[in-house]
C-alpha cells in the first residue's frame, strides 16, 4: 500500500496515528469518509486490488461451475444420489472460513490459490441447487419428445434439457458471483483478500474512513456490475424464454 492516504497520508507517516485515530472516532473533518486525494494517490494500488478480487472471483465461480454442474447432471439422473450431493454441499457451505484456512493453509501455504478453495466450496451449493431445479423443470412431454426422435440421454441432456435448464443455471450462477464477491474480502487472513485488503488496511491505519469506504463501495459496485452482466448474457442466451414471456 502506497504512504500516501489521502488528507491525512502525512498525520500518518509522521507518526501521529493515534491521535488522528481519536479524532478519527469523533469525526473530525480531517478524516472524511471519501477523499478524492486518497484515490488519486492510491489509483494503482486500488486497480491491482480491484483486478485481484476480479480474477478469484471469476476463477472461483468458473471452478465451482465445473464441478457443480456435473453434480447436478448425477443428481438428476440418479435420483437417490440428490440428497447426499445436496446434503454434502449443504455441510460444505457450513464450514467456517476459518476452518478450511486453517486446513488449507498449512497444505497449500500462503498463497491465493488457498483463497479459492473455501470460495469454490461456499459456492458448490448455489450452482448445484438451481442447476438440479432447472433440469427437474424441463416439461416430461419434452423428455418423451426427444427420446421418440431418438436421441440418447446424453444427445437429450445436451441438446435438450440443458439449454432449456439454463435460466436455473444461470440464477445459481449469479447467486454464486455476487456471494463469492463478498466472500473474497476474507482473503485478507491470507494477504490475498482484493478490495478486503483496503478495508482491513483502513482499520490498520487508525480507522481511516476514505480508505474503508473505497473498498466497500467497490465490492458493492462488483457485486452489481458482476450480476447485470450475468442476467444480460442469460437474456440474450434464452431468446425462447423472450419468445415466451412475450
Amino acid at each position: 500500500m502506497s504512504p500516501i492516504r489521502g488528507d491525512v497520508g502525512g498525520d500518518i507517516g509522521g507518526g501521529l496515528g493515534g491521535d488522528l485515530g481519536g479524532a478519527a472516532a469523533q469525526g473530525v473533518p480531517g478524516n472524511p469518509w471519501f477523499s478524492w486525494r486518497y484515490v488519486e494517490a492510491n489509483a494503482d494500488e486500488i486497480l491491482r486490488r480491484l483486478l485481484e478480487h476480479v480474477t478469484l472471483t471469476g476463477q472461483a465461480v468458473l471452478i465451482a461451475a465445473a464441478v457443480g454442474v456435473p453434480l447436478a447432471v448425477l443428481a438428476y439422473w440418479v435420483r437417490p444420489a440428490t440428497g447426499p450431493i445436496l446434503a454434502g454441499a449443504g455441510v460444505l457451505y457450513t464450514i467456517p472460513s476459518l476452518a478450511v484456512f486453517a486446513f488449507v493453509g498449512p497444505l497449500l501455504g500462503i498463497r491465493s490459490v488457498s483463497v479459492l478453495v473455501p470460495l469454490v466450496l461456499y459456492a458448490l451449493l448455489m450452482i448445484i441447487r438451481n442447476t438440479l431445479t432447472g433440469l427437474v423443470a424441463v416439461p416430461a412431454e419434452v423428455r418423451d419428445a426427444a427420446r421418440g426422435m431418438g436421441y440418447g440421454r446424453l444427445a437429450q441432456l445436451v441438446r435438450i434439457e440443458l439449454p432449456l435448464a439454463l435460466p436455473g443455471i444461470v440464477t445459481g450462477l449469479r447467486l454464486a458471483t455476487v456471494s463469492t464477491v463478498a466472500m473474497t474480502t476474507i482473503g485478507v487472513l491470507v494477504g490475498h483478500g482484493g478490495l478486503g485488503q483496503l478495508i482491513l488496511g483502513g482499520f490498520r491505519a487508525n480507522f481511516y474512513r476514505a480508505e474503508i469506504l473505497t473498498g466497500a463501495v467497490l465490492c458493492v459496485a462488483l457485486a452489481l456490475a458482476l450480476d447485470l452482466l450475468l442476467l444480460a448474457a442469460g437474456w440474450l442466451a434464452t431468446p425462447w424464454a423472450r419468445r415466451r414471456a412475450a
